[in-house]
This record gives structure tokens, C-alpha cells and sequence, in this order.
């Protein structure tokens, strides 16, 4: 079990209304992160990187760790061997932890949700762990996720239920229907933090980018 001050951090993120709320929290929890989401037991980024060596070529270069925070998934990205990877996080002092692991070769600071600075087809592969949730990012971020990953190439994500629930499912749906992705794999729902009680499940999504 954790202590709560981890969960006290997470439900201010979930109820900030305007990025710079949520962005001023994560500055303030990035001392902490690691060790909280440990106690936590939290599991989206090992499950992200499990679908995404699934389902992308050791090697692909380059990625795009969308939500980035302190770099959890980019040390594993590193390790598994994916040498090329990107940051992108709405909070500096996420990624000043990120950038002090020594594993990305650029970092951004930027709120998902909107236009990204990023050429069309610029990433191989693309993963966002704990991004697509309450008070966070919405369905009307995964359209500039696919415009930036490149025909071929693979995006990884977690979605919590509330939000699967009311539109994300749906807009899944449409992008199939369209032919804009293909969903190679969904997992069932799951707790992403098992140490934390009353947690809404999520569930992980792997789409190719036709």
C-alpha cells in the first residue's frame, strides 16, 4: 500500500481543468514520481513496451515517448533496444528527471490535445502510457499522433475506461472504418496501479498507421 500522498497528487491531475494546472502539478510531483508510482505498482509502461516490441522491429528509430514524465519507459526503450527516442511532456520538471537518465536523444516540452511541431511521418513508432485519461488527453489527441507516426509504423497507448467509455471507443471505430489505423491489439482491462484503491481500469491499445 502507499501512504496517499501519491494519491492525492494523481486525483489534483486528474481534476486540473487548463494545461498549465497540470503541468505546474507534475513540476511539483516530479521529485517524487518514481518512487510513488513504484509504491503503486504501476503498470502502464511495462505493458506499453510489451505491445510495442510486439509489434515494432527491434531497432525502428526514431520514437516518440508521447507523455513522457521521468522517463520510466525510455530507460526500458534503451535496454530492449530502441536507440532512438524522443520525449514529450507537458511538465519541465518531469523532464528535467527524464533528461538526467541520459536515454532520450531530445525532449520537448508541450501539452498534447493540439497541433504538435512535428513533420508528418516523422516517427517510426510512437508510445504514450497514462496520457489518454481523466483531466489529461481526450480522443481529439490521437489525430496528431497518427499524422507524425508514419505509414507502417505502430502507436501504443493506454486509455482509462471513463474515457473509452464516452467517445474513444467510438473514434477507435471511425479511424478503422476510414482506414486510417488498423487496432493490431487490445488488452483487456486492467488496474494500472494496483497499491491505489478505487482505481478506474484502462486498457492497452496497439494501432498500426496505414
Amino acid at each position: 500500500m502507499t501512504d496517499g500522498k501519491h494519491l492525492g497528487a494523481l486525483s489534483a491531475a486528474y481534476a486540473a481543468t487548463r494545461p498549465e494546472e497540470v503541468a505546474a502539478l507534475y513540476d511539483r510531483w516530479s521529485q517524487t514520481y518514481d518512487a510513488d508510482m513504484s509504491a503503486a505498482g504501476y503498470r502502464h509502461p511495462t505493458i506499453c513496451l510489451a505491445l510495442l516490441t510486439r509489434h515494432l522491429p527491434r531497432g525502428a528509430a526514431p520514437l516518440l515517448d508521447a507523455g513522457a514524465g521521468t522517463g520510466l519507459i525510455g530507460e526500458w526503450l534503451d535496454i530492449t533496444g530502441y536507440p532512438k527516442v524522443e520525449a514529450l511532456d507537458i511538465s519541465q520538471g518531469m523532464l528535467d528527471k527524464a533528461a538526467a537518465k541520459g536515454v532520450y536523444t531530445a525532449l520537448h516540452c508541450l501539452a498534447m490535445g493540439g497541433p504538435l511541431p512535428f513533420a508528418d511521418d516523422a516517427y517510426a513508432g510512437i508510445i504514450s502510457a497514462g496520457v489518454f485519461t481523466s483531466g489529461h488527453v481526450g480522443a481529439e489527441g490521437l489525430d496528431e499522433l497518427i499524422r507524425i507516426c508514419r505509414p507502417g509504423g505502430v502507436i501504443v497507448l493506454t486509455v482509462k475506461n471513463t474515457l473509452w467509455e464516452s467517445g474513444f471507443a467510438a473514434r477507435i471505430a471511425e479511424l478503422e472504418a476510414q482506414g486510417v489505423v488498423t487496432r493490431v491489439e487490445e488488452t483487456r482491462p486492467y488496474v494500472s496501479m494496483p497499491g491505489e484503491a478505487d482505481t478506474v481500469p484502462s486498457r492497452g491499445l496497439a494501432l498500426r498507421v496505414n
